[in-house]
């Protein structure tokens, strides 16, 4: 089994993927200045045309958290639509402060036209070791494996780029609602009936996210602007040994409106080995999921299951 390459496991506190108030975004990131996370991802990674926050607001709040000794990495957009989205993200990874999470691979190019380091984003779907060679020798240092792989397969994966010496660490989606795919289509506009060039910003409704039902009342997705996620919230908090076991250096934790301060602590404890083991008795939330990394349907949940 490969060895960890950060010891202990580093918490990275993911982009911010809904769409929240200017206030309740600074009121976060003035709480997580004090959270043990290690990195903290900024920035709009879903719609441009979430435009409250500028770049200029991102940097400044990239600065405090920097000085409260966090690792701060700007997140650049997953779906390029237009030219005006091109120019912010030359605007992004020019911003001669902090390195880019590249999304896509025209922040992947523009990053590597530049010389800059980056850390590759889970959208650009890393699954072998030639592809993570290859975006590692343009300057990639940390790269997120995709989503639904497998704790054995990340292992594997991980294993392989050591023997083959690949350096670039592993980053693993650890909490939050799994992002699964975007499109050029907004769908919580259509949920209301608007256009999505005059969609009136109606995903600001849902700091969460809307939920999407199947015909058993069974929470299927999470729809977010042109963004969809999974219905259940993945929880890795009890495989935190394994995953630094898989050899990632990281673990993503994905920003929730409400009790991340209590996540965050828990994951702290889990890597520290203070979390207490879960109960078997206890009857679960629904939507908590983390079937994907233990070679599952994704939806499914380790201790909803019997042997």
């Amino acid at each position: 089994m490969a060895e960890s390459s950060c010891s202990p496991l580093q918490l990275a506190l993911g982009p911010v993927l809904f769409y929240w108030t200017r206030e309740h975004y600074a009121q976060f990131y003035r709480d997580a200045a004090d959270w043990p996370v290690d990195i903290v991802y900024l920035g709009e990674s879903v719609c441009s045309r979430r435009r409250d926050m500028k770049l200029d607001d991102w940097l400044g709040i990239g600065r405090e958290l920097a000085q409260s000794g966090k690792e701060v990495v700007l997140s650049s957009q997953t779906l390029i639509e237009s030219d005006a989205d091109l120019r912010d993200l030359r605007k992004l990874c020019n911003n001669g402060e902090f390195s880019v999470e590249a999304n896509d691979q025209s922040a992947v190019q523009r990053c590597a036209s530049a010389g800059l380091g980056f850390v590759g984003g889970a959208a650009l779907n890393l699954y072998n070791t030639a592809a993570i060679g290859v975006l590692e020798r343009a300057g990639m240092t940390r790269f997120n494996a995709p989503v639904e792989m497998s704790g054995k397969d990340v292992t594997r994966l991980l294993g392989d780029c050591r023997e083959q010496g690949v350096k670039a660490d592993g980053e693993v989606f650890a909490y939050g609602h799994l992002p699964l795919a975007w499109s050029s289509r907004c769908f919580t506009a259509r949920r209301y009936q608007t256009p999505k060039d005059r969609c009136r910003f109606v995903c600001q409704k849902h700091p969460e996210g809307l939920a999407l039902r199947s015909q058993e009342s069974k929470e299927v997705f999470t729809l977010n602007g042109i963004q969809t996620l999974s219905g259940a919230c993945q929880d890795l908090r009890h495989d935190v040994a394994s995953i630094a076991a898989s050899g990632a250096g990281v673990a993503r934790l994905s920003p929730r409106a409400e009790g991340m301060a209590e996540v965050v602590a828990e994951f702290d404890a889990a890597r520290r080995g203070e979390l207490a083991a879960p109960d078997p008795l206890a009857l679960m939330d629904a939507e908590v999921c983390d079937g994907y990394w233990h070679g599952r349907p994704g939806m499914d949940h380790s201790r909803g299951k019997t042997a």
